[in-house]
């Protein structure tokens, strides 16, 4: 112990005690009640929100929807027919025909006859090919529509779709037998150069009989438009 009268003067003061702020953890605790309160508060007097409806999806309608297999298609106007037949008989669509013509020469040139069974038909007359063959062989429309399309969906109403057969053996045409031709190896090989594809191959999504002669001209925006929108409505 030092005598008081040597003790610093610092040292002989005890420091005032400080004015202590409350603690922030000291008052949280009071504020729970008085949160849960307010937040109860708010709960119960904000009406409850009305959750917002999505909106319906339309009905499917003739235009979004398939029918045995086969899907909806436009009749072409008659001003856009252009005849790939010299009696005018078989008509496409003006820039199916060109390809198909230009096609036509081609396959000529290596000594393969293509020749043009059946272009565009109208509604009418898919009509009478459809029902008149179906009450002739006496079938039920679904086992007619495996080989034939019901009215206003056959690919021959878009003047877009013909059906071909090889001009050195017409037995094989409209039968699965073309497969066998020059006339069809030539098609398989050479066709998509002019845009034609085949429709209905061999185990076709759509379910239709497989239709070696049927080909279908996809070579503008507006034909593969057609018919890829169809397909993919379905």
């Amino acid at each position: 112990m030092y005598p008081i009268d040597e003790i610093p003067e610092a040292r002989r003061q005890s420091p005032p005690r400080p004015h202590l702020a409350p603690s922030p953890r000291r008052w949280a605790w009071l504020g729970i009640p008085v949160v849960a309160v307010a937040g109860a508060a708010w709960w119960w007097l904000t009406p409850a929100s009305t959750p917002v409806a999505s909106e319906p999806k339309p009905a499917p309608t003739m235009t979004s929807v398939d029918l045995l297999g086969h899907l909806p298609y436009p009749e072409a106007p008659a001003q856009d027919l252009q005849a790939v037949t010299a009696d005018g008989r078989v008509k496409l669509h003006r820039d199916a025909a060109q390809a198909f013509l230009a096609m036509q020469s081609a396959a000529r040139a290596e000594g393969v006859i293509l020749v043009p069974l059946s272009g565009f038909r109208s509604r009418q007359q898919q009509e009478e090919l459809f029902y008149g063959v179906k009450a002739e062989r006496g079938q039920q429309v679904a086992e007619r529509a495996k080989v034939s399309a019901p009215p206003g969906y056959s690919e021959h109403h878009t003047g877009y779709a013909l059906d071909v057969g090889d001009g050195q053996q017409p037995g094989t045409h409209l039968h699965e037998s073309f497969e066998q031709t020059a006339a069809f190896a030539w098609l398989q090989k050479r066709a998509a150069q002019f845009h034609f594809e085949l429709s209905f191959p061999r185990h076709n999504p759509q379910g239709i009989s497989y239709e070696p002669w049927h080909w279908r001209f996809v070579g503008t925006p507006a034909s593969l438009e057609l018919f890829y929108r169809a397909r993919a409505r379905s």
